[in-house]
This record gives structure tokens, C-alpha cells and sequence, in this order.
């Protein structure tokens, strides 16, 4: 068989079935940072039993509840493999939600390369905005890029 155009996204995904792809490692997925991302970051439901453990490749998780884990997820084929990931709209409002985390630097060069390249929608940027309760966060950085 030919190799995997994204082998560790496909191996988390099947390793943890309920998760979701998020933050910088759906960031590198739709395109949008320069950032390479040294784990795979994905969201799991905080009610949860246990946090997912992989050896290979290394993880960072994420606890989501309610529509901020369950809105904006998106289903895409990497090769004949299925995987959950978040939408761009929602991966960047997530990014703002763990600006701390993640860092501001990489939220907001996301953002304009978003902006750049035609591809964001600002109602759905701003309804995940809502639903992640970062909305006047966000606001300052929106108002003069659009």
C-alpha cells in the first residue's frame, strides 16, 4: 500500500474513536498556521472515564462539554480512513478559548492566514465564538481584519 498522507492523525483517530482533532493540530490540517505541531491535540468529552493514553505519536487532550465538544465537528477521509475534526470556524474559536495554552501569536497569525485566503465565514466564526464563550475575547482581534 502507499503511505498515509497523514499517518499519525489517522492512528489517533482510530486509537480514540470519540475524539475530535482540535487546536493546532486542526489548524495544520485546514492549512492555516506555520506551526508544526510536535503532538496531536484532540478533544474528548470531560465526562469521559479516563483520558485516552497512546504511546505513539504523543497526545495532548482537550476536555470539552456540551456544544462546544459536539458543534462545528466535521468528517473528512484521509486516505480510506474517516476522521473527526473541527471545522475552521470552530478550530480557531477553540484556539482563542486556550490562547494561553496554544498562544496568542499562533491564534492570530491562524486568523489572518484565514482572513488571506478567503476561506472563513465570520456569522459561523462568531456562532462558535458563542458557543466557546469567547466572543468579546475575539471581538477586538475581528473588528479590523473584517
Amino acid at each position: 500500500m502507499p503511505p498515509l498522507r497523514n499517518p499519525d492523525l489517522v492512528t489517533v483517530s482510530k486509537r480514540i474513536p470519540e475524539g475530535v482533532i482540535c487546536a493546532i493540530s486542526a489548524l495544520a490540517f485546514h492549512g492555516i498556521t506555520t506551526q508544526i505541531p510536535h503532538e496531536i491535540h484532540v478533544a474528548v468529552d470531560r465526562k469521559a472515564w479516563s483520558s485516552p493514553r497512546i504511546e505513539f505519536p504523543p497526545i495532548r487532550v482537550y476536555r470539552y462539554t456540551g456544544p462546544a465538544f459536539t458543534e462545528g465537528v466535521e468528517e473528512h477521509r484521509i486516505d480510506e480512513f474517516k476522521i473527526r475534526i473541527y471545522g475552521l470556524e470552530k478550530t480557531i474559536a477553540d484556539c482563542f478559548k486556550f490562547r494561553n495554552k496554544i498562544g496568542l501569536d499562533v491564534v492570530l497569525e491562524a486568523l489572518s492566514f484565514a482572513k488571506e485566503s478567503k476561506k472563513i465565514k465570520v456569522p459561523k466564526l462568531l456562532e462558535f465564538a458563542r458557543v466557546c464563550r469567547v466572543e468579546r475575547v475575539m471581538r477586538p482581534y475581528l473588528d479590523p481584519l473584517f
